[in-house]
């Protein structure tokens, strides 16, 4: 019986991990053409620079929406081919792409009509506002191109299929970088087309990516026709799933907004210790969001096929994986804080600065990985709701009072911001696991 319950085991963390490595991979690569593409417009100049970072703030709220379209779509069609249901699973898949096109058209009108008003909102100031609204009517225009990859990717992985869109990842990267290059700086004498090469780039990539999704989802068991309409009757189901997932993202991005006005108060070396520890401890989510991923669709498959018990021990051994993961992350980075920091700064007291938040976020590494795939496990069976709630307390309640609280009343800097992070995170982790476990207990009753 030991013997047995071992092997099961074994086979288990073997699926998990042929799920959830090539979705680590595909995002680990997304985050090094980022800094790529970074790299290369900071050689053009800082109002670029700035320019492209405005423009990156209003695009992911675009892209939290057309994300949130594809946890709905992940929820339903695991658990519809879990349940062997194939033929709901493709008029789910065609249903989320027509909707996912009028959401990217919309954005895309509203993109066409007030780019200017929108940049002026986030804070553009009128010397980049010129450069920002040239790079944001190129980037979020064809911003359906962004929504149907974005669902595209969904369908695959709900199907239990993350290799593909691994693939097609490596080649737009390699792409995005080529073209990046190319159209920013020119060749053969053509000087190039400066911050609006990197945009043209940018839509290029995800005009290819959308047609390669799709070609492979047409020679996969989920094969639909893009031009036959889908059926309504999914259409409210996706949206009652999407809606609590876009709101979490909306939550997220605006509570960030307003913590890092407060972190701003604090001083200007802080906010700017604050930015660099974020961009280097964006690897350690790697891991987490692709165990995330893993989590969705094996607990929504299971759920599908019946197979409640097996659900629960998907969602918890993917969380268990994740956490010894990120645990070793962690060790890395408490270690090896001083020395990343060294690659952003010669400042010893930002190095310090940057230092102590990271060696705060090392102890958080494991909570950050229970947040993170048990969210995806509840996505997988069908509760968006549950990650909204934690999201809204920890961004809006713990994260924000515990800045104020900590860093402008205790006077405790860079210490008092990752503390709040690192409580937000301990306390996600908890609430969302107990909700799991009485999600699971529901659905055995």
């Amino acid at each position: 019986m030991l013997a047995a319950a071992r092997s099961d085991r074994s086979r288990k963390i073997k699926v998990i991990l042929a799920l959830a490595i090539p979705s680590m991979i595909e995002n680990f690569l997304q985050t090094i053409v980022g800094f790529v593409d970074t790299l290369f417009v900071s050689r053009i100049g800082l109002n670029e620079v700035a320019a492209v970072g405005v423009t990156n703030a209003i695009m992911a709220v675009y892209i939290a929406i057309f994300m949130a379209m594809g946890v709905g779509t992940s929820s339903l069609i695991a658990r519809s081919v879990g349940a062997g249901e194939i033929g709901k699973a493709k008029a789910i898949a065609r249903q989320s792409a027509w909707i996912s096109a009028l959401l990217g058209l919309a954005f895309g009108i509203i993109t066409l009509l007030f780019a200017e008003p929108l940049l002026r909102l986030m804070g553009a100031e009128p010397e980049v506002l010129a450069d920002s609204a040239v790079y944001f009517r190129i980037v979020a225009v064809p911003s359906v191109f962004l929504s149907l990859m974005t669902v595209f990717g969904s369908i695959l992985r709900a199907a239990g299929d993350t290799k593909t869109p691994m693939k097609v990842g490596i080649w737009m990267n390699m792409v995005h970088i080529a073209l990046d290059y190319v159209l920013i700086f020119g060749l053969f004498g053509w000087s190039g087309w400066g911050i609006a090469g990197a945009a043209w780039a940018t839509s290029a990539v995800r005009v290819i990516g959308a047609i390669a999704l799709f070609i492979h989802i047409r020679r996969s068991k989920l094969s639909f026709s893009i031009r036959k309409r889908g059926s309504s009757e999914y259409t409210l189901p996706l949206l009652k799933l999407s809606a609590p997932a876009a709101a979490e993202r909306l939550i997220m991005r605006f509570g960030q907004v307003l913590y890092f006005g407060l972190i701003v108060r604090i001083g200007t070396d802080v906010y700017a210790a604050h930015i660099l520890a974020g961009n280097i401890e964006i690897f350690s989510y790697m891991p987490g969001y692709g165990l995330a991923v893993a989590a969705t669709t094996l607990v929504g498959q299971n759920l599908g096929a019946d197979k409640k018990e097996d659900a629960r021990q998907y969602g918890l051994l993917t969380m268990w994986i994740a956490v010894a993961f990120m645990t070793a992350v962690g060790i890395l980075m408490f270690v090896f804080s001083p020395v990343a920091a060294g690659w952003f700064t010669q400042d010893a007291a930002v190095i310090g600065m940057v230092t102590t938040a990271l060696r705060i976020d090392a102890f958080a590494q494991p909570f950050l990985a229970v947040g993170l795939v048990i969210a995806g496990a509840l996505q997988g069976a069908g509760d968006t709701k549950s990650p909204m709630y934690s999201t809204a307390i920890g961004m809006w309640l713990i994260r924000v009072v515990g800045v104020y609280v900590l860093c402008l009343y205790f006077d405790m800097g860079i210490a008092g911001v990752w503390l709040s992070i690192a409580i937000d995170l301990i306390i996600r982790a908890v609430y969302l696991t107990l909700r799991f476990n009485r999600k699971m207990r529901s659905t055995q009753a």
